[in-house]
């Protein structure tokens, strides 16, 4: 176990072992009771403080994880232009949420149905007829507790809510013991994640029919029919008294090295006698359920429902709850692993979440290596776990994760390693070395072995978007120009690059458009990367032939500052197949007109035709200046911000939304609104 030398030596050690390598054959297994689990935790709690209060004995700083990269969840595209049978007062076809899986949703704070869009702005969530477009209105809305962040829209009429809340816990108490439930305290002291289910069967009457609240922060969910699948991740709590620095009262101990490791080492025995006298109850709090009653039910958890592993872990829990809406007596249910938390994937079938190895502190030698853990989600009621593997290096978002019809795992990495510096031997951190591959693992007998992996791809270089399809791969990597390759992945055994091609900047998203193009968003830079040279890029490739795929066309958007959101998070990007349209939110600012502040600021919404014979045609810009300009810039916060950042499109029409509300045009005239509705402007208190 990580923590043995710990455990060993108990109060007594006053030093931490090096570093532990990559452990390869990486397995999870679950406590045998609840005195083994809180063992564990104080094992693994002493062993991190002493390793950050060690470096600190010594001079140095306590640098985490070594090497960046996996920890965010990018979100993926929508399943663009999902094609539905609509009843007959709705769109004949329509886009929803953009998704890297068919049939795998994913949550985000816009939803619709065609008929009806959902945002979640500011503290509330507000309910919206879309359909017909000129009749678009807010119907009602519902006041959420905390910073609400995302949500699904089931079949049934549910709308899910993930928000962020504060609790008080046995140890952690710095908002004191009254619960502060306000969008401040669900952003800054944050600490619980509440689940709030809502009944939308009737617009202007929704009523909220269960909350959950879940001890730590969310960190992305999936639904697969009534099943939503919910990633949380908990870090631990330090017992009060546990300190991580020395009293400074006393300035001469930094003049004095032995005195100074002797305070250190009390310091550490003194912290490890606290943790050791926490209890499990107060490492691992309960959650609670209110019912529509207002009655509060107790959520407890069961020991056998937490798993280890034989690999180098910091303090933390990554939790898969599942909540089966169609049930009876819907209860959330957990499976969690002690580990920190990383990038998740999702097939129908199968849940995967990816960590990195912990080397405790940096030192040439090390290779950066992500772990595997794959849960079994055909049970609506619960995750089981399966299996866990790794690979070298990291992964840069969830589309480096694949998994295909065969059930064979492919991951696509940046593999960084640190090396000795020899040009600069007081460099005693090393200097980094990168490349890039593609590896295939295959699950057999609780293991996710490597059976297959590509050659080394563009050392120097680290990946930028990636993306499976099927038996191909898409590679995109960055240094100065974007080189794309295609990976043929048919025989998982043997996966091998194929061809590439270079060009001017990257692409950080990669659509499927058709069975033989590519459609991305990105940044163009020229091959020096100048900052004047660079803007947004859409561009589409033709992968006809793997073996010389080409870039056949592309648009640049706006100037040097211009961004959208689209180049981060799939879920802003929408592509309309039925229409060959697509949407992105756009924002630039261009100092050098003369005017206000408003008229150097542009937030709209830009549309493109999309032809993989012709290319790119615009087709115009949807503009909610009026709305925005309304509230005073100073107003703008981290959680209301009125600049457009998705978009669904329906038939003719298209809507852009925001913070602000929502306007709809048709996409012949997009410059003359159809109609607008407004939300206000959210406020906050720190209670």
């Amino acid at each position: 176990m990580i923590a043995a030398a710990v455990a060993a030596a108990g109060c007594t050690q006053t030093t931490v072992p090096e570093p532990q390598p990559v452990q390869k054959r990486l397995t999870l297994q679950s406590f045998d009771s609840c005195a083994d689990l809180e063992a564990y935790i104080e094992d693994t709690a002493v062993l991190d403080m002493r390793t950050q209060l060690e470096q600190a004995k010594k001079g140095g700083y306590y640098w985490g994880p070594v090497f960046a990269g996996g920890v965010a969840d990018r979100a993926a595209a929508p399943e663009a232009g999902a094609s539905q049978d609509a009843n007959a007062s709705g769109p004949k076809d329509y886009t929803t949420t953009n998704t890297q899986v068919a049939g795998v949703d994913e949550a985000d704070f816009v939803k619709n149905d065609g008929n009806r869009i959902f945002v979640l702005s500011g503290d509330t969530l507000y309910i919206n007829q879309s359909w017909p477009a000129a009749e678009l209105k807010t119907v009602s809305k519902v006041t959420l507790e905390g910073w609400p962040q995302s949500m699904f829209l089931d079949e049934n009429d549910h709308v899910v809510v993930f928000s962020s809340v504060w609790d008080a816990y046995p140890l952690d108490r710095s908002q004191g013991d009254v619960a502060c439930l306000s969008l401040w305290c669900g952003y800054y002291y944050a600490n619980t994640v509440k689940v709030t289910v809502i009944d939308v069967s009737d617009l202007a009457h929704p009523k909220v029919t269960d909350e959950y609240f879940l001890p730590g922060w969310f960190n992305n969910a999936r639904r697969v029919g009534s099943s939503v699948r919910m990633v949380v991740s908990d870090n631990f709590r330090w017992p009060q008294g546990v300190k991580f620095w020395l009293d400074g009262a006393d300035q001469s101990l930094y003049n004095d090295k032995t005195r100074m490791e002797q305070a250190y080492d009390a310091l550490m025995n003194e912290n490890e006698r606290i943790i050791r006298n926490a209890q499990l109850s107060d490492w691992l709090p309960h959650g609670k359920r209110r019912l529509a009653s207002g009655e509060v039910i107790d959520v407890g958890y069961d020991c056998h429902d937490f798993y280890r592993s034989n690999a180098p872990t910091r303090l933390g829990l990554v939790t898969v709850a599942t909540l089966n809406l169609a049930a009876q007596n819907p209860k959330l249910v957990r499976t969690s692993v002690v580990a920190e938390p990383g990038e998740i994937y999702a097939s129908a079938k199968n849940l995967y979440i990816a960590s990195q190895h912990w080397w405790w502190w940096p030192e040439p030698g090390q290779t950066d290596h992500t772990y595997l853990h794959k849960f079994d989600i055909t049970d609506p009621d619960r995750a089981v776990y399966i299996a866990s593997g790794g690979v070298d290096g990291t992964i840069v978002d969830q589309f480096s994760m694949d998994e295909d019809a065969r059930g064979y795992f492919r991951v696509a990495t940046t593999v960084t390693t640190r090396v000795e510096d020899r040009l600069n031997p007081s460099n005693v951190l090393g200097t980094l070395q990168t490349t890039n591959r593609v590896s295939v693992l295959h699950e057999e007998s609780g293991a996710l072995n490597v059976i297959g992996q590509t050659e080394e791809l563009a050392p120097g270089e680290r990946v930028m978007s990636s993306r499976f399809v099927d038996d191909v791969g898409y590679l995109v990597t960055y240094r100065q120009v974007d080189p794309l390759f295609t990976i043929d992945l048919s025989d998982p055994t043997h996966p091998t690059k194929v061809g590439e091609v270079h060009v001017e900047g990257f692409s950080s998203y990669i659509h499927p458009l058709d069975a033989t193009h590519l459609l991305t968003i990105g940044e163009y830079r020229d091959a020096n990367g100048s900052w004047q040279s660079r803007s947004t890029q859409l561009a589409i490739y033709d992968v006809s032939d793997l073996a010389h795929p080409k870039q056949t066309f592309t648009q640049k958007v706006g100037t040097s500052y211009g961004y959208s959101e689209a180049m981060w998070d799939h879920h802003a990007f929408n592509y309309f197949p039925e229409k060959k349209l697509l949407a992105i939110p756009f924002y630039d600012w261009n100092p050098n007109d003369p005017g206000r502040y408003w008229d150097y600021f542009t937030s709209d919404l830009r549309v493109f035709g999309v032809d993989a014979q012709t290319g790119f045609t615009v087709k115009g810009t949807l503009s909610m200046k009026d709305v925005y300009v309304t509230y005073n810039d100073a107003d703008w916060t981290w959680y209301w911000s009125p600049w457009i950042r998705r978009s669904v499109m329906a038939d003719d029409f298209v809507y852009a939304i925001s913070d602000a509300g929502i306007r709809v045009a048709n996409i012949a005239d997009l410059s003359t609104p159809l109609a607008t509705t407004t939300f206000q402007k959210a406020v906050t208190s720190q209670r």
